[in-house]
């Protein structure tokens, strides 16, 4: 981006920062009606990068004390959110797994079973971290599969993708991410607005699964084939093809020690975040047990982890969760939503409500935390079906799966920031491929909550 698309950037973001301010609002207090201007600001300036990202958070910081919108200490919660120990965690994770070698054994095996072309490796990145992240965070598997997706770009000839110039690296870095994200949908566990849902609807395990799987597989697949139409891979299949996979794997040798310890704790892990309804842990503290697994039994040390861990992106993280804490607190995220659902009209039918629900959550769940959005949108939903004497998980489930519809840009979710750190993807080609996936993502889960699971709704 030159100079003057910078200049222009930065002063978009402040002159609409102040009509803002400048436009009255009845009913919201001054520090709901400053988030609110600041949110603008920054979605303007996250969206334009007339700076880096961090950066933008950096003020974020300083400029929700300044306005006195929260204190400082308030703001800097956002730091302590337990996700940012979680991406944490998972850069630990996925180091200990690149270092060791068993990222590049495991690539090599996987692919000489999947074969050598573009489209099936999108359909591996795709479908692993789907199948993961139905049990466990969806930052997790993503930040597993990552290294392994490092591995498989540059077999395919491609050189520099940190520079953002193939297409084949942009579907597969969004196709882990996006698939994480999909592959929630599937279970009650599968990601914490589900588990919203679950706990203000009391559905059975098994009632989640009989809809939420086979939107979860509807949604892979579209992944798979929107992401290929977005960015045509530009390359034609591994240099080499089988052949180079089975040299390489031959050259590899038997598995190492260092291998064993690294897969024996990356299961032990995948074991503990399975099972953390019977073992009282949740998932943030066993990715730092991981962590500390690795650390211990020396497969990486702390140079290792200070290369790895991208700090600016955990820096750019704690700005939006910041951020979205202010909307909350200060009540400017339930006076937006309150307003349009106000929008409604008297007696609107059960689709217009799920839709308009839906879409507010997907607005809101790209610039929020979806746990704090599903925190508020959930009760409401819950409320108006109730009201209308339909079944509990009427507008709740659809919500709750609205909220992790987080495929536009990179503070929606960890994975999209994690997928825009790796350097291969701008944010405009995020947009580009996240607009249709949300517009689908919407339209099946209506289909799917309307027929299939309309008798599991409670």
């Amino acid at each position: 981006m030159n100079f003057n698309k910078k200049v222009i950037g930065f002063i978009l973001a402040i002159v609409a920062f102040i009509a803002v301010m400048l436009v009255p609002i009845h009913g919201l207090s001054y520090p709901g009606h400053a988030a609110l201007a600041l949110l603008v600001f920054a979605i303007i300036m996250w969206g334009t990068e007339p700076v880096d990202l961090p950066i933008t958070s950096i003020m974020i910081m300083f400029l929700l004390p300044l306005l006195g919108i929260e204190s400082f200490t308030n703001a800097a919660i956002g730091f302590a959110n337990p996700i940012i120990f979680l991406m944490i965690g998972g850069f630990i994770l996925a180091e200990a797994i690149r270092k060791s070698g068993l990222a590049k054994r495991f690539t090599y095996f996987l692919l000489s079973k999947l074969g050598t072309s573009p489209s099936m490796s999108i359909f591996a990145a795709v479908f692993s971290t789907g199948i993961l992240s139905a049990w466990i965070e969806n930052v997790v598997a993503f930040a597993m599969l990552l290294p392994i997706i490092k591995e498989v770009i540059p077999l395919m000839g491609v050189k520099d993708a940190e520079k953002g110039n193939s297409n084949f690296a942009k579907a597969m870095v969004l196709g882990a991410s996006y698939g994480s994200l999909a592959g929630g949908f599937g279970t009650e566990i599968g990601t914490a607005p589900n588990l919203m849902a679950a706990a203000y609807t009391h559905l059975p395990f098994a009632n989640w699964m009989i809809f939420g799987f086979p939107l979860a597989i509807m949604l892979l697949v579209v992944i798979w084939k929107v992401l290929q139409w977005v960015f045509p891979p530009e390359v034609e299949g591994i240099v080499g093809g089988k052949e180079t996979l089975h040299k390489t794997l031959s050259t590899l040798g038997s598995i190492t020690r260092t291998e064993k310890i690294t897969a024996a704790i990356l299961l032990f892990t995948i074991g503990l975040w399975v099972t953390t309804g019977i073992t009282g842990l949740d998932s943030y503290s066993v990715a730092l047990i991981g962590a500390a697994l690795y650390f211990i039994t020396g497969v990486v040390d702390w140079k290792d982890a200070q290369k790895n861990i991208d700090w600016g992106l955990i820096i750019f993280f704690g700005g939006a969760l910041a951020l979205g804490a202010s909307l909350l607190n200060t009540g400017a995220a339930s006076f937006l939503i309150n307003n349009l659902i106000g929008l409604m009209g008297n007696d609107p039918s059960t689709l217009v409500i799920m839709l308009l629900l839906m879409v507010i959550a997907v607005i809101f769940t790209q610039v929020m935390s979806n746990i704090a959005l599903s925190a508020i949108l959930i009760p409401i939903a819950v409320t108006l079906s109730s009201a209308q004497g339909l079944a509990v998980g009427t507008y709740a489930v659809p919500v709750a799966i609205a909220c992790s519809l987080s495929f536009m840009f990179p503070m929606a979710d960890p994975t999209v920031a994690m997928a825009y750190g790796t350097g291969y993807v701008k944010i405009k080609e995020i947009l580009k491929a996240g607009i249709p996936m949300v517009i689908i993502g919407i339209i099946l889960t209506i289909i799917v909550l309307l027929t299939i699971a309309k008798p599991f709704l409670g």
